[in-house]
């Protein structure tokens, strides 16, 4: 019997330390470092030190992390009724409401810490104001107001490469501006990609996200016109950081790539081809940012 409700203990520990990791959404943190890491390696015109990208990566990581733990504290009524949000852990219970904002706000005060200690005060600043400003303003202001939701939502996702930057030079350049800006313009087609798929989720939850609520061909046309100025974006970025050829071919095939995705969405307007645009999306930021590293590693070292 004692064993027993020790491994009964065990699991039930595992489930709630499992239900906090899901409120950091990390896959989407995943994705945000992926950034990062380039972000200081282009700044820095060569490789950060070890102890300066770790810091970086694991103070952005708690500071994400606590900004989403605090989105899914705020959206547990509308996450119920969406079928890709409904095993969530606020949801079915792993974790409580009171639970998660502590977490959450933990998470924070620890990654302001360590980042204003570990880098310096901008980076800890712009970390912090990312997560106030998915909380605040995506979150709890224009995610149920307005179909440019993630329009204007997506800036927050589109902090950490300024966090990287000012981590290394403790300030920001036109370079690192035109950083953010890729993946400012890069998050309407990658996020409406997914919310095409799922459209009727957005629809039942009462979010006025673009496909939920505009014509399958508008929804395609916006996501193909946010395409071609991300392309245009990627390289003037490659002018301005003064990026070499290394970057400039993986950024023209993925740039093909992606617009060419977007062309078959407009053409197909169906779901499965949203859902091409938004895995090639991942693939895209992925490989944009790791060719600009590797072009500087290779041209500066």
């Amino acid at each position: 019997m004692r064993t027993l409700a020790r491994s009964e203990g065990k699991q039930d520990w595992l489930r709630l330390v499992k239900g906090y990791v899901a409120l950091t959404k990390p896959r989407i943190i995943e994705l945000l470092l992926i950034t990062t890491v380039p972000a200081m390696v282009v700044a820095k015109r060569g490789l950060p030190s070890l102890s300066s990208m770790l810091i970086t990566v694991i103070g952005g990581t708690l500071a994400a992390g606590g900004a989403n733990a605090v989105n899914m504290w705020y959206d547990r009524d509308i996450d119920s009724v969406m079928r890709r949000t409904k095993n969530r852990p606020l949801v079915t219970g792993e974790v409580s409401p009171a639970g998660a904002m502590v977490f959450a706000i933990v998470l924070e005060v620890v990654a302001f810490a360590m980042l204003t200690v570990g880098d310096n005060l901008l980076s800890a600043l712009l970390a912090l104001s990312a997560a106030l400003f998915y909380v605040f303003v995506y979150t709890m202001w224009l995610k149920r107001s307005t179909s440019q939701n993630i329009v204007i939502g997506g800036a927050a996702g589109a902090v950490p490469v300024l966090v990287g930057w000012a981590a290394v030079t403790g300030s920001l350049s036109l370079a690192a501006w035109l950083m953010f800006l890729v993946i400012f313009i890069w998050t309407p087609p990658h996020f409406w990609g997914l919310a095409f798929r799922y459209s009727d989720d957005y629809s039942a939850a009462g979010v006025p996200m673009l496909p939920a609520i505009a014509s399958r061909k508008r929804s395609a046309t916006e996501i193909l016109v946010y395409t071609v100025l991300l392309a245009a974006t990627t390289e003037a970025l490659g002018v301005v950081a003064h990026l070499g050829t290394v970057y400039e071919l993986v950024s023209l095939a993925l740039n093909f790539g992606f617009i060419s995705y977007a062309v078959a969405l407009y053409r197909l307007q169906t779901p499965k081809a949203a859902m091409r645009v938004f895995s090639f999306s991942i693939t895209y930021l992925s490989l944009l940012f790791v060719g600009m590293a590797v072009d500087v590693v290779v041209k500066w070292q």
